[in-house]
């Protein structure tokens, strides 16, 4: 029997209101306890609900009955108290940084500076709650862009990013890639202490040179021989024999997209309507069809694929030919 003074509508009103809506888990559950309650739910029935102790019941109706709504929330300074001041979580995040795959400096330091001791799962816990996480480090390209073309640049792409939008322009990304059967092992969920196997050996490469836009439309030239600036050429006058609206391609810098006789064209392709547009050096992350060549390497490729030389070039030829369909990302 649960003995609770009667709740007037008004205030049945606000309890469902906060149930609905609140952000708390603990503020939605206590004020769904309390309508049941209101409905004369046995006692037993709550607290397998609820999956709490009569104690635990007892304590919510105390609180409801002696505070009100306020009851519904919890008080300062309930749960574990801080290991760390707030000055001390960043200084371990700095740390972390300075040895990103070794924690057990982290730990080093922290009992060195502080005597405390504590688990990696607690610098963990103080890490997420930096936005960090434990993923793949990615390769240098080697340098940095200069800092005033590249913020140039980066407005620019803005700008043609908004044109685009609007229907003024046909905006498109340029650049090669290679695959071959050494694979870029992906991540995956496998039982703890047992590892899947991709298969990895030597083999040839197959060169695969694509222009894509942010709607998904690639075009696509696959070859096992090396792509050089003549490729180039004759893939930008076979996509895009007419232009209906004027459109530029974004390239790097690397040397054949720089070469004389790329640079010879360039004023053929402008009079067409065709406008190259060159990122800094060093800055790959400009490019979007970067992005498309790391899902299919690290998400889309299957397994299965890296058995054999022709599974694994069909299987990169069906990614390719299907993207748009069946493989999307979504370019913001």
């Amino acid at each position: 029997m649960i003995f609770l003074r009667e709740i007037n509508p008004l205030s049945l009103k606000l309890l469902e209101r906060i149930y609905r809506q609140s952000r708390y888990h603990q503020v939605r559950q206590r004020a769904h306890f309390l309508m049941l309650a209101c409905q004369g739910i046995e006692l037993e029935k709550l607290m397998t609900i609820f999956n709490v102790s009569y104690k635990t019941i007892y304590n919510w109706i105390n609180r409801w009955e002696s505070e009100g709504m306020v009851g519904l929330y919890n008080k300062p300074g309930r749960g574990r108290k801080r290991i760390f001041r707030p000055e001390q979580e960043a200084e371990i995040r700095e740390w972390a940084k300075q040895e990103p795959r070794q924690l057990k400096k982290t730990l080093e330091k922290i009992k060195s500076e502080w005597d405390i001791e504590v688990s990696t799962e607690t610098i963990k816990r103080i890490l997420r709650n930096f936005y960090m996480s434990w993923h793949r480090m990615r390769r240098d390209v080697g340098g940095e862009p200069d800092p005033i073309e590249y913020k140039e640049k980066s407005a620019q792409l803005t700008e043609l990013k908004r044109l685009e939008d609007e229907g003024k322009i046909n905006l498109y990304y340029l650049d090669e890639t290679g695959f071959c059967l050494i694979p870029s092992v992906p991540y995956g969920w496998q039982n703890i202490g047992e590892y899947l196997t991709i298969p990895s050996r030597r083999s040839s490469r197959l060169n695969v040179l694509g222009i894509m836009n942010r709607n998904n439309h690639l075009e696509t030239y696959v070859s096992t021989q090396s792509i050089n600036s003549d490729v180039i050429i004759a893939c930008i006058d076979a996509f895009f024999t007419q232009v209906d609206k004027p459109t530029v391609i974004v390239v790097d810098q690397s040397s054949i997209h720089t070469s004389g006789i790329i640079l010879d064209k360039i004023e053929e392709w402008s009079e067409r309507g065709i406008t190259i547009f060159q990122l800094p050096s060093y800055s790959p992350e400009l490019n979007l069809i970067e992005i498309l060549w790391r899902f299919i390497k690290y998400q889309w490729i299957e397994i299965d694929a890296y058995k054999n030389w022709q599974a694994f070039v069909a299987s990169v030829e069906k990614i390719l030919r299907e993207f748009g369909k069946n493989y999307v990302i979504n370019f913001v």
